[in-house]
């Protein structure tokens, strides 16, 4: 009789303290998840409050690409991409380039160091890719108003909004499909794909039709007035300066091979 009295007192203090355990799990469990979302809360504040940690976070990104780049590249790649810049000295530049590297800098709040590294690689791949760089400079203006860090809803990355998948190949040199948002990258390829739509169209605006289609304008009734508008605005800003090199030619006509990456 005894024994079944402690068996039946063992198994009452076990149930009491199996219940005692669960109850502090879920107890601790909730406040965890709450702490989680507060700290989740904390770093979105601190982060909106505090733009230089903004700044700090790209350049952590930047920094994972470029080593993605050193495993991946061969040596003289690595030397010719470490070699540029996504800032430049805005003295240095030429003064059609700097020109409308004040203007779109105002325009679009963007400060002109960066600005400046962006519309020096227009000039250059430009002249390559035999586009008019202010037509470069307009569809990026568009596309992402100079943010390289801009994502679409369908799935268009950084500067001219290249879609990763579309562009795997010509990205994974890179770094992978991260390395959209690397902004001399992204204007590259997306620079690329837009002598590809030229050179399949019979005018600028058929090219710029199917480039909108793929980076997700294409229900933007508005897009090719807005880009070729901006590209009117950049020509008129350089008249009067001696543009360096050929003026590349934008129209649908020329076939040219594509420039490499």
């Amino acid at each position: 009789m005894k024994s079944h009295l402690n068996l039946s007192e063992f198994w009452r203090s076990f149930t009491t303290l199996s219940g005692d355990v669960r109850e502090g799990f879920v107890e601790i469990t909730r406040h965890s998840l709450a702490l989680l979302g507060m700290a989740v809360v904390a770093v979105a504040l601190t982060f909106f409050a505090r733009p230089g940690l903004q700044v700090y976070a790209s350049e952590t990104l930047m920094s994972w690409l470029e080593m993605r780049q050193a495993e991946t590249l061969d040596i003289d790649i690595l030397l010719e991409g470490a070699s540029r810049s996504t800032a430049t000295s805005v003295k240095s530049l030429p003064k059609d380039q700097m020109a409308v590297t004040q203007w779109l800098s105002r325009k679009y709040k963007v400060s002109p160091e960066p600005v400046g590294a962006l519309v020096s690689e227009a000039w250059s791949v430009g002249e390559r890719s035999q586009i008019a760089p202010t037509l470069i400079l307009a569809v990026m203006a568009i596309e992402s108003r100079f943010n390289p860090f801009a994502s679409g809803s369908q799935g268009g990355m950084g500067l001219m909004q290249i879609e990763p998948n579309a562009h795997s190949q010509a990205l994974t040199p890179f770094g992978g499909r991260l390395a959209a948002f690397d902004p001399l990258t992204n204007l590259r390829v997306g620079t690329r794909h837009l002598q590809f739509l030229i050179q399949q169209s019979s005018t600028v605006e058929d090219a710029l039709r199917l480039y909108a289609a793929d980076s997700g304008q294409a229900r933007d009734e508005t897009y090719i007035d807005r880009v070729l508008s901006e590209q009117k605005q950049l020509d008129k800003i350089t008249q009067g300066f001696k543009t360096a090199g050929v003026t590349p030619s934008h129209s649908g006509g020329t076939k040219t091979t594509q420039f490499p990456l």
